[in-house]
């Protein structure tokens, strides 16, 4: 299964609807997934999945704005066509490193 990081200035349509559909009131604190990026920052973010993969749309202040005022009719599936940063899965074995 994909992990894939996504902003919320670069949310489409199908995973906006996907994010008020799971989180229809909001999210709360115990929702916030936080870990850090490659570039050793603390990224805080909320899950939603799909069949094939698992997105963690990172939280912020807009985010909860844009899903508030979500409507699917507002959104052109042409206007998301730049790529979404996709994470490595990662290895058991890095953890046993650490």
């Amino acid at each position: 299964m994909k992990r894939i990081i996504v902003d919320y200035k670069k949310l489409t349509p199908e995973i906006l609807g996907l994010l008020v559909e799971k989180y229809p009131d909001g999210y709360d604190d115990d929702q916030i997934i936080s870990f850090k990026n490659a570039k050793n920052e603390t990224i805080e973010a909320v899950e939603v999945k799909t069949e094939d993969t698992i997105y963690l749309v990172k939280v912020s202040t807009r985010l909860e704005n844009t899903m508030a005022n979500f409507d699917e009719d507002d959104y052109d599936d042409s206007d998301y066509n730049e790529p979404i940063v996709e994470i490595p899965e990662k290895d058991e074995d890095e953890d046993d490193k650490q």
